[in-house]
């Protein structure tokens, strides 16, 4: 499996533009993936996605990072060294909506499947399963990452993200929650709460 995470200039995979990827394989946690680019030509700009994904202006248009098309190139290139390609992160599908729109903006192969395994479903069915309350806002689930991130013991992000960052954090969680075990050594020093992974 592939923990993946994408920042992006806004929320419109049609629209907006990928600025960095960050994946790891759930296999093999040493091999990680972390690449930067500008935004394409015209690609809409949301100040606010900005500041979550810690971007000013200036990097998003600056002509001296990779385009969109080669860190995609790059990422189905790294890709390959994964046994699984199933895409696992805090609501995958948006991140491999851009990977995939971005893919098929330059007519790349894109050999991925839809299916995704989503941490925010399997948060909210061991919560279920626990008999816990699960926490909502305007009658949504609001079981963010943070949220799931303090639940199985581990610190909760900056106020601006980085996708490899994320992908690991996102990893561990995962971990976690399905094992009750750690995944990543940067993550030794947060003990594992005894009621997490356990049915």
């Amino acid at each position: 499996m592939i923990i993946v995470d994408v920042e992006s200039t806004g929320v419109d995979p049609k629209l907006c533009s990928l600025l960095s990827v960050g994946a790891l394989d759930f296999d093999n946690p040493t091999n990680q993936f972390y690449m930067e680019c500008r935004a394409f030509d015209g690609a809409h700009v949301e100040k606010k996605a900005l500041v979550v994904a810690g971007f000013n202006e200036e990097q998003v248009h600056d002509l001296q990072k990779k385009t969109d098309r080669e860190v995609v190139e790059a990422f189905l290139e790294w890709m390959k060294t994964c046994k699984e390609w199933t895409l696992v992160g805090q609501n995958p599908s948006f991140d491999r909506d851009f990977l995939q729109q971005t893919a098929h903006r330059y007519h790349l192969d894109w050999p991925l499947a839809q299916r995704t395994i989503d941490l925010h479903t399997i948060a909210y069915f061991l919560r279920l399963k626990a008999g816990k309350e699960i926490p909502r806002h305007n009658n949504h689930s609001a079981l963010n990452l943070d949220s799931i991130l303090a639940e199985v013991g581990l610190p909760t992000r900056a106020e601006s993200h980085n996708a490899l960052d994320d992908a690991k954090l996102e990893g561990e969680a995962f971990a976690r929650l399905l094992t009750g075990r750690g995944l990543l050594a940067d993550y030794k020093g947060f003990r594992v709460p005894p009621d997490v992974g356990r049915l």
